[in-house]
């Protein structure tokens, strides 16, 4: 499994770490640069309520092979405008 990237909604269950009996749902911020256990990351980002609205900002210490992906993030456009200026 890929590790989730910054913009990606992944569900957290108790495959991931004994701490999410109860599963969150979690936007990704960015996942963090840090030495962990192999197979073990660590990702910042919101804790998300059954709307989609964040509830809290939280730092996560996870398996990345137990994470379920439910969205990715669109892959980033070139930077350049699609709109023409007419002289």
């Amino acid at each position: 499994m890929n590790a989730p990237k910054a913009g990606d909604l992944v569900h957290v269950t108790s495959a991931a770490s004994v701490q999410f009996v109860r599963p969150i749902m979690f936007r990704v911020i960015r996942v963090l640069n840090w030495i962990t256990y192999d197979g073990w990351i660590w990702l910042d980002g919101y804790q998300l309520d059954a709307k989609g609205d964040a509830v809290a900002r939280r730092s996560i210490f996870v398996q990345s092979a137990g994470l379920v992906i439910l969205r990715r993030t669109a892959l980033a456009q070139s930077g350049r405008s699609s709109t023409r200026v007419r002289a």
